[in-house]
This record gives C-alpha cells, structure tokens and sequence, in this order.
C-alpha cells in the first residue's frame, strides 16, 4: 500500500504573512523551505473537547528542539513568554513548553527523551 512519508509542510493563515513568517525563522529557526532533522513526528488528532492546547484553536504545532532549557532562555530574553508544567514531561516522552506566534497560535516546544 502507498502512504505518506513525511510532513510535506504546514499551511495556516496569517494576518501578516511576512511578519509572521520572520517571527518564525527569528525565533524558531523555521524558514519557508526548511530542511528539517529526521526524527519521530506525531500525527494525533484530539477530541473537540480537549483542554491540551486552547478551544478557539483548530490546531496546534509542536516542534522538536535540541536543547529546550537554551531555547527558553533565548525566547524569555526576548520577551516571549512561556508556560511549562511539571505533569508535560515524563521520562518516556521528554521535556515540554508552550509558546504563542504573535498571533496567538498555540505551539509546543518538545525535547524528546534522550535515547
């Protein structure tokens, strides 16, 4: 059977695509052709009712980073603020922290589980 292998890419809309695109690629390192690092992504749909990321939200990204405590520090000197609760990580799964884009879209940080 034929199937997918990989994320071909994340479309969404924007109010400023520009500002929005250079807040991503400042910030997160993500261009529009990004070329990213092989590794587990997790394709889950959530129930409507879900209380995981905000209810006016259809969606939420999660990004896989190489060093989470770095990134934090680099986003809170930067004036981005960022939630962390002690219930997101586990030593199966790895570290977690959210992130808002400046237009309220919800993304998560992921540190995998070394190993």
């Amino acid at each position: 059977m034929a199937r997918a292998t990989g994320m071909g890419g994340v479309f969404f809309r924007a109010g400023d695509t520009e500002a929005l695109a250079r807040w991503y690629e400042t910030h997160l390192g993500v261009t529009g052709f990004w070329e990213q690092e092989a590794g587990m992504t997790v394709f889950a749909p959530f129930r409507r009712d879900t209380d995981y990321f905000p209810p006016d939200k259809q969606w939420m990204i999660n990004f896989r980073v190489d060093d989470l405590t770095a990134l934090m520090d680099e986003l809170a000197a930067a004036g981005i603020a960022i939630e962390t609760r002690a219930e997101w990580d586990t030593p199966e799964t790895g570290r977690f922290a959210r992130i808002h884009d400046p237009e309220g879209n919800p993304i998560e940080l992921w540190e995998p589980a070394a190993g």
